[in-house]
């Protein structure tokens, strides 16, 4: 197999072996696809529903939501809570992703295991997103299962990060 290509990409990634309890991380990844649903969103979802929004700025709506979810988790951080997440039994660096693919920093996979993780996305909003992988060596993997909004975020984020070497690139060619 020709290696795909890849753009250096800094994201950290938490991984098991997805043999080791396939129901318990297909549930997470589920309520991950469903991490919008928050009581803020639905109540945006629901407002939008009833053409409430119609005359908002878009823009300045998003960023109303994004700051009482912020306040949210000030709040969860002052009371001590934190999200229930599973417990993952690796952690690691990508080193660069692909549109379906991704390398690791060290090689930490077993060709030919499938495996769940999260990956924190460096986007705005940041947030967690659930990835089922199968290790196509050592360090590097496919991506086999993943929500479609979340695709969509990887590869918008993987076509700004091309972005940002093309300039470099021409800032050291000037």
């Amino acid at each position: 197999m020709n290696k795909p290509r890849l753009v250096p990409a800094p994201i950290s990634l938490q991984f098991s072996e997805a043999s080791l309890d396939r129901e318990l991380f297909e549930r997470e990844y589920q309520k991950l696809s469903e991490s919008d649903d928050d009581p803020i969103s639905q109540w945006l979802k629901l407002a939008k529903a009833r053409g409430e929004t119609a005359e908002s700025d878009p823009v300045l709506l998003n960023l109303v939501v994004e700051l009482h979810r912020k306040i949210d988790a000030l709040e969860m951080l002052i009371k001590n809570e934190t999200p229930k997440r599973v417990s993952l039994t690796c952690e690691a660096e990508i080193k660069a992703i692909g549109f379906e693919y991704f390398e690791l920093k060290d090689a930490l996979l077993e060709e030919g295991k499938e495996y769940y993780g999260r990956i924190e996305m460096p986007v705005h909003p940041k947030r967690d997103i659930g990835v089922f992988f199968k290790a196509l060596s050592g360090s590097l993997a496919q991506i086999v299962k993943m929500h479609e909004r979340d695709e969509k975020e990887w590869a918008a984020y993987m076509t700004a990060r091309e972005r940002v070497l093309i300039r470099e690139a021409r800032e050291k060619k000037s």
